[in-house]
């Protein structure tokens, strides 16, 4: 993606238990953007919660990834919608506000070796949406790893409160993205998009994310500059 915009990128990588025990502002003040990556368990949880939370009050361009959008998810639960016990059910599985749960079929499945929502599978984004405008299209297939979903019985509200589902599994009932209105540019997207990203093709999410990223200026951060011409 830097590649694309011919910018140079200065990569810095942050434990999220780091963020957990120095805090987001010395660690994450000079971010131009912010990935949370996927991944599983629970270790660093908290951490990842208040990068989100960082970027969405700051105004930092955010991309999640899998567990990414998920705790993005439970941010906006606990900060916006006023629920501070919102949690994924991976994480908590007695939470009241279980914002993150699994997958619909598998609550009753003892044994959930082999139950993992894997592969490539077609996303229907909303029209006008940041990730409709990056890829260009309306209806787009990318590949998974998850067993933990977005839970619908929270959309209405998250959707009342700015929180919007713009990918969804063309019947409708799988989550596939979100993003924050009124963010310059806050997206989750519960599959991966690393997968199908190439050096000379980059995701048009990443491609996206970097092109608002380098135009964000803030303290401390590295200039930007295009990358120089070989000698």
């Amino acid at each position: 993606a830097t590649l694309y915009h011919n910018r140079d990128i200065n990569l810095m990588w942050v434990r999220s238990e780091d963020l957990e025990q120095d805090g987001t502002e010395a660690l994450l003040r000079s971010a131009q953007g912010i990935i949370v990556p996927g991944g599983f368990g629970i270790r660093g949880i908290e951490g990842m919660v208040k990068a989100a939370t960082y970027a969405r009050e700051n105004g930092i361009p955010y991309l999640g990834l899998c567990l990414g959008l998920q705790v993005m998810a439970i941010d906006f639960a606990r900060h916006i919608l006023g629920l501070p016990e919102a949690n994924s059910a991976e994480f908590n599985p007695a939470t009241p506000y279980p914002v993150i749960d699994l997958l619909p079929g598998q609550k009753e499945i003892r044994d959930k070796g082999g139950t993992m929502r894997l592969g490539n599978y077609p996303c229907q984004l909303v029209p006008g949406s940041h990730a409709a405008r990056a890829y260009g299209q309306s209806l787009i297939h990318e590949r998974h790893r998850h067993r933990y979903e977005f839970n619908n019985e929270f959309r209405t509200r998250f959707e009342g409160a700015g929180m919007v589902a713009s990918g969804l599994s063309p019947d409708g009932r799988l989550v596939e993205v979100c993003e924050l209105a009124g963010h310059p540019w806050m997206v989750g997207c519960q599959f991966h998009p690393e997968f199908s990203s190439r050096p000379h093709r980059p995701n048009p999410l990443f491609r996206d994310f970097v092109g608002i990223a380098k135009d964000i200026l803030r303290e401390g951060a590295q200039p930007e500059l295009p990358l120089s011409p070989p000698e």
